[in-house]
């Protein structure tokens, strides 16, 4: 307890002027209660001596005031009342002497600049809150300007939750978040040395809390109740409607606010897994329809109760994936998304699968090759992305199982549908080739060098090639959409015909600049007489044919600094790139359940690898292509889907081809003859089974596999990445986001106001997310947040708009001052106000404002 205003005060009686004889100055001062007992020798008065009564010793302190010290200014300090004139044995000096009076909560007021004394009351409950230095060193420091009862209450409980400033708000998320993590310190401290009725009156007063029981678990129910009963469309359980507040707008904010903020998002999850059970959530929520809590995120259960009736009606074949699609796509800006991320995604892609194949089965037929090239490169590959995605998200499920009957779904779908009818269709097709493999119009990958990479040569333009091994064409797509969005320049993609067998030596052999390609004896491949094994002979080809050339390895280059990236590539006109993480996962037994893995992490390796040689090394002109693309499905391989066959003498075999210059038919292959590539003098064949299906071979590694014809297999994407330095070059920007809605004033508690993406996803456009919200001049925010996660890449404008629920604190608003809706940008750490539009509040009067 600080004494500087009793001390100022003393000072002052005791340096008045002396007047009427007196040769010094004497003050009595009567404690009445010994509020001051403690820390009376603290007092250290700079012009006076304090004597101390105990009812015990007044003819000593006689004796010293009149014997001892006659000169000395003195105080006398009794912790007790005033004795009757009878019983005052110091009556004769007191009547010559000043008497002072006060009490602790005045001096408190005094020291805290209150000079409202109805106040007196309110400050003198919480003498023993004040008694502590550290309280009361904390309460001043919150520099109120102004006080009232109200205000009061509030900083003190404030103090007694630690918080750095009072707020009502924060005292509620403090006090809930400690019962969530089953502590109570800081609510037993506000009995002990507050005012709990102060505190539950307050919450009564503000979030309508009006129940008997009056404890932390009764006020979370009806908390979380309240936030439900606003989202939900459809009438509670009758035992819940007790637990709505009348002040619903005001819990509806604040639990906005409780299950957004970052220190209190844990507790908040806590609270609400708690209240689920006691309120037996899961009994309701398989009773009702999905659309009536498809809106709600106050209970993780919810987004359970979605998921499963989206699996449940995928299982059944309900084939509305519009909807389900627009579902899942709300929930990412809901709360508990985040924890099931990897469930919605798997939903999504799901969706799109069967969506896929139920539009295309009917439109596989025995096109022409040609043709069908083309369509698989327009339409028909999203099925084998879909796929990849679904399995890559079903491998990160915690609970597997819940999905299993889906993936089950899906594996067939893709395997025996999908995948079954194209390659069965499309092996019919280029039957018609009649052994010579080369289909008429469509590029080769035997070309590419002397159709892509020659001219820019031919220009004095330096050029990088990526080769990543086992990059299919589906994976090439998202690639390029990645590349184009993400980064500044043009990215285009196109497709090539992959040579057979599809396999790394050859396609490496074929993406390299050659005379003549050869395999020998031993089924080594070779290019104008030099193995394609090894970075060392495939650098050697490319000097062959340009002087100021150099292949090296991604692994080797990838974490060289600029000067050393720079002294080794410098120079050069031709520089060959090669990369492999996907075939290095794929290829080996023991790790081709990773492969989907594998494309994901390549993406994210070679979108690295671009921007280094676009900043270290001032890159213009960058290709990505892949020698062979694969076929994966994850259940195990039927032997339905294997091709017998006999061992065959100084052949070349591999689960998807057989190379051999002898002569022979297999039942169930394809056979083309290897001159479209080694030249008329060779007798090879490449024979491969139709369909997807695998040679019978010993040992483990069925699932991953490539060199045969298949579309996944043998079309090779080639990304053309252009960096563009001059002045059309278009600079990656996120999207915009505007408001709409023309209204500037808002005369309800609820709201709803119009956002559109002004456009969309793609073409050096990335997505933007911000957090939204009405706050008061001084940025306290007034309303609940909503998020906005602006990624359309749809052309059509009425799918970029975004309607938003606003609920604002029911509180006295000043419709004289400035309210703003705060678009925040949450992907940015410092400049994160996206924009701050001018509103005025004008809300009409409500029951609430009266506290009923």
């Amino acid at each position: 307890m600080e004494l500087n205003e009793v001390k100022k005060k003393l000072e002052e009686i005791l340096n008045k002027e002396l007047t009427d004889g007196r040769k010094r100055n004497i003050v009595f001062w009567y404690d009445d209660n010994g509020e001051f007992k403690e820390d009376i020798d603290a007092l250290n008065l700079s012009n006076a001596k304090i004597l101390k009564l105990n009812g015990r010793n007044s003819f000593y302190v006689k004796y010293i005031l009149e014997r001892v010290d006659k000169e000395s200014n003195y105080l006398i300090y009794a912790p007790y009342s005033k004795p009757k004139a009878r019983e005052n044995y110091l009556l004769d000096i007191q009547k010559y002497s000043f008497e002072f009076s006060t009490d602790r909560a005045t001096i408190i007021m005094m020291d805290l600049n209150v000079t409202d004394y109805s106040l007196h009351d309110a400050f003198k409950k919480y003498l023993k809150f004040f008694n502590n230095k550290e309280r009361y060193r904390a309460f001043k420091e919150y520099a109120l300007s102004s006080y009232t009862e109200e205000i009061l209450d509030i900083a003190v409980l404030s103090v007694l939750c630690k918080l750095p400033y009072p707020d009502l708000e924060e005292v509620l998320k403090t006090l809930l978040a400690e019962y969530a993590y089953g502590e109570s310190t800081l609510y037993e401290n506000i009995i002990k040395f507050g005012d709990i009725n102060a505190f539950w009156e307050l919450v009564r007063k503000y979030y309508g809390y009006n129940l008997e029981q009056k404890d932390l678990e009764k006020l979370s129910i009806f908390l979380l109740i309240t936030g439900l009963a606003f989202s939900l469309k459809r009438d509670l359980p009758k035992q819940w409607e007790p637990f709505v507040s009348p002040k619903q707008t005001n819990v509806v904010v604040f639990l906005s606010h409780f299950m957004g903020g970052n220190s209190t998002k844990k507790a908040f999850r806590l609270l609400s897994q708690m209240v689920e059970e006691k309120i037996r959530l899961k009994e309701y929520i398989t009773k009702w329809d999905v659309d009536s809590y498809k809106d709600s995120d106050i209970f993780r259960l919810f987004d359970e109760g979605i998921i499963q009736n989206i699996l449940d009606n995928l299982l059944s074949d309900v084939g509305e994936f519009d909807r389900y699609k627009e579902i899942i796509m709300d929930r990412r800006s809901k709360h508990w998304f985040e924890d099931y991320e990897n469930e919605y995604n798997a939903l999504y892609w799901a969706c799109v699968l069967l969506e896929e194949w139920k539009n295309q089965k009917d439109t596989i037929k025995e096109y022409p090759p040609h043709d069908f090239f083309k369509k698989y490169t327009e339409e028909y590959y999203k099925v084998d992305m879909a796929y990849r995605k679904f399995i890559y998200f079903f491998d990160r499920l915690d609970n597997k199982e819940w999905f299993a009957a889906l993936k089950e779904k899906i594996e067939n779908t893709y395997i025996n549908g999908f995948i079954n009818i194209l390659s069965i269709k499309w092996s019919n097709s280029i039957e018609t080739l009649q052994e010579y493999w080369s289909i008429s119009s469509v590029p080769c990958q035997w070309e590419f060098f002397r159709e892509k990479i020659k001219p820019h040569l031919n220009k004095g333009e330096r050029v990088f090639v990526i080769i990543s091994d086992a990059l299919r064409f589906e994976a090439g797509r998202e690639l390029a959409e990645m590349l184009n969005t993400e980064r500044r320049g043009t990215t285009e993609i196109s497709a090539m015909q992959g040579v057979l067998p599809s396999y790394t030596k050859l396609g490496m052999a074929a993406l390299l600049p050659h005379k003549k390609i050869e395999i020998d004896s031993d089924y080594e491949v070779f290019v104008d007489g030099i193995s394609v094994e090894g970075t060392d002979n495939r650098n050697m080809i490319l000097q062959n044919h340009v002087n100021k050339s150099i292949a090296v390895q991604y692994k080797d280059i990838i974490d060289l600094r600029r000067d050393d990236l720079r002294k080794l590539l410098g120079g050069k006109e031709l520089i060959y790139i090669y990369h492999n993480s996907i075939d290095a996962r794929g290829d080996h037994y023991l790790t081709e359940r990773e492969v989907f893995d594998a494309v994901a992490e390549a993406f994210e390796q070679l979108k690295s690898l671009v921007n280094n040689l676009v900043n270290h090394l001032s890159a213009t002109h960058i290709y990505i292509i892949s020698d062979h693309g694969f076929v994966y499905k994850r259940g195990s391989v039927e032997k339905s889907e294997k091709t017998s066959m006999d061992k065959i003498e100084d052949a070349y075999e591999n689960r998807r081809f057989i190379l051999t210059d002898k002569p022979m038919e297999i039942e169930g292959t394809l056979s083309f003859d290897m001159k479209y590539l080694l030249g008329e003098a060779t007798q090879l064949k490449c024979i491969t089974p139709r369909s997807t299906n695998r040679f019978e071979l010993k040992g483990a590694g069925a699932n991953y596999v490539h060199g045969g014809s298949s579309l996944q297999e043998i079309v090779i994407p080639v990304i053309y990445f252009k960096n563009e330095r001059g002045k059309s070059a278009k600079d990656v920007q996120k999207v915009r986001v505007t408001l709409l809605s023309l209204t500037r004033k808002i005369t309800n508690t609820i709201t709803y106001l119009e956002f559109f993406q002004t456009e969309k996803v793609g073409d050096k456009m990335v997505p933007c997310r911000l957090k939204v919200y009405f706050a008061d001049e001084d940025g306290n925010r007034v309303s609940n947040e909503n998020i906005i996660i602006a990624d359309s890449k749809s052309e059509n404008p009425e799918e970029r708009k975004f309607r938003e629920k606003f609920v604002l604190k029911n509180m006295k608003y000043d419709k004289t001052k400035k309210y703003y809706l705060i678009l925040e940008d949450e992907e940015e750490t410092v400049e994160n106000i996206y924009d701050r539009i001018p509103f005025t509040i004008d809300l009409a009067i409500t029951n609430e404002d009266f506290g009923f």
